[in-house]
Order: C-alpha cells, then structure tokens, then sequence
C-alpha cells in the first residue's frame, strides 16, 4: 500500500542497444517497441514544476515540466538516458536523477528527477 502523499505511479521506459555502420560497437539508443526495458514505478509525488510556449512562425511549441520525487527509503532504477510514461503520455528524464541522502543514517532518503514533454 502506497503513502498518501505518494500515490503516483508510472513505467520507466529505457532504450535497448543497437549499432550501425558507424558505430558498430553497439551503443546507440534503441528505442524501438521490441528494445525498449520496460519497468513500473510506484509511490511517487508528481507535481508540476514548469510550463513555456515558445512562439515560432510555423509553430508553438508548449514545454511541460514535473518534478518527480520516490517515497522516502525507495531507490528508484531511473537513470537522466530514460523516458517516463505517466498518465498515458510519455516524458523524457531533464537533468540528473537526485539520490539524496539520509542526514540521520548516510542511506537513501529519497529519489527525484524531472521530466519534460514538449508538443507543438
């Protein structure tokens, strides 16, 4: 049962593999349906944290953006490289993702990130 104050919860997408002739070595993010990992993430605070429109001649991008944050004590397998699914829309991971430590005992306190999802 999650707390009350984290009832959020979504799928962290991350990308597979794959080379090409360049880059042979196999380290190019695939995120084909088949190469995708796919895991769930609960007990999450989602909250909104910035919304812009850039206003362009052909076009009027809107960028969203949400601070993430896990229940206290749980480490969250997210990493800046992967993308969130969440309300049925799918984010990209802004920045670095914060594991902030325990003042009391130097473990985990909590996990936070940002995601954005631009449209127009």
């Amino acid at each position: 049962m999650s707390s009350p104050w984290f009832p959020e919860s979504a799928v962290r997408v991350r990308a597979g593999r794959t080379s090409d002739r360049g880059n042979p070595d196999g380290t190019l993010p695939d995120w084909s349906p088949t190469a995708v990992d796919r895991a769930p993430l609960s007990g999450l605070n989602v909250q909104p944290r910035v919304q812009t429109e850039d206003v362009e001649p052909d076009r009027a991008p809107v960028v969203t953006g949400w601070r993430v944050q896990g229940d206290e004590g749980v480490d969250l397998d997210v990493t800046a490289r992967d993308r969130i699914e969440w309300r049925g829309e799918l984010f990209e991971v802004e920045g670095e993702v914060a594991r902030w430590p325990d003042p009391t005992t130097g473990g985990l306190h909590h996990v936070e990130f940002s995601i954005v999802r631009v449209t127009g």
